[in-house]
């Protein structure tokens, strides 16, 4: 979602800077949260994110720099407002997953009937067990509807799929686009680029406090990674051909062509007579943009 699909934006971070004695955590950044959007924030360890989140979210002050939240300075009814699904949270384990969300539900002055809640975040068949009981999955699942309890108009999503089998991730994903269909607005850290891919309509990348890229995952994409690679057998690769609009290279028994054009490579292809089941073809992700902009090498 671009500015100009929204009148005003949720969220305004104006020239924020964290210092902690000689390290610049979050150097100068400036973005707008638009409403009903899924935005995403990304970054290598270290990169300034969480530190960043947790200025946005009221947890930690600025060193310098200003944040609105609907146009004016954040107040009280802020935190009222605000849902917040952290990365790791204890929980007491002597409570149920449903007496859980009571207890929960009473620190705040609007709340979501828990039964409904436990029934979008399908919770219901382990309602009764105690919270250290409880899978992996069906955890985080409980922390999404803790911070749904609210009825929040913004909800910050700390990792929420990490440690989770595929399939638990995308059972988690399903309810985060059910939550963002009913126009709230989401703030998501991630380090899984699929999800951002699939759940964010805004993402900003961040290295060394500061944003370094901006946009919509597939302008992300088109902008910083335009190749595709297609990869062909060797044994079925013309000896004859001219790819006019790629280049090619051997990697042991394929030949890669990288283009920027698929359509023409593969109709050149075709008019060559290759079996095109042999072909194989890798079109750019948000993964190899983030590892264009931020490096290939793991950082501490």
């Amino acid at each position: 979602m671009r500015a100009t699909d929204c009148a005003d934006p949720l969220m305004e971070i104006i020239d924020v800077e964290k210092h902690y004695k000689r390290l610049r955590a979050v150097d100068g950044v400036s973005l707008a949260i638009w409403r009903g959007s899924c935005f995403g924030l990304l970054g290598p360890n270290g990169a300034g994110k969480t530190t960043l989140i947790e200025v946005i979210e009221d947890i930690i002050a600025p060193t310098a720099g200003t944040i609105l939240y609907k146009g004016e300075r954040r107040a009280a009814q802020f935190r009222q407002e605000v849902g917040i699904m952290f990365q790791q949270t204890a929980l007491l384990s002597f409570l149920t997953v449903a007496e859980t969300l009571e207890t929960f539900s009473r620190l705040y002055d609007t709340t979501e009937p828990v039964a409904r809640l436990m029934k979008r975040c399908h919770l219901g068949e382990v309602k009764n067990q105690l919270n250290d009981k409880i899978s992996g999955g069906q955890k985080q699942r409980l922390l999404l509807a803790l911070a749904l309890l609210n009825r929040p108009e913004l909800v910050f999503l700390d990792e929420p799929s990490t440690g989770l089998d595929p399939q638990a991730r995308r059972n988690l994903w399903e309810i985060i686009k059910s939550v963002k269909s009913q126009g709230r607005t989401i703030v998501l850290t991630t380090h899984y680029m699929e999800e951002a891919e699939k759940l964010c309509d805004d993402i900003a990348i961040m290295d060394q406090g500061r944003i370094i890229a901006r946009g919509a995952p597939q302008d992300l994409i088109r902008t910083h990674c335009k190749r595709a690679t297609l990869s062909v057998p060797k044994d079925q690769f013309p000896q004859k051909i001219d790819i006019r609009h790629g280049f090619c290279r051997e990697r042991g028994n394929r030949i890669q062509i990288r283009t920027e054009n698929v359509n023409a490579v593969v109709g050149q292809l075709l008019s060559n007579g290759v079996d095109m089941r042999g072909v194989n073809v890798k079109t750019p992700t948000l993964e190899d943009v983030f590892l264009k902009l931020t490096g290939r090498s793991l950082r501490e």
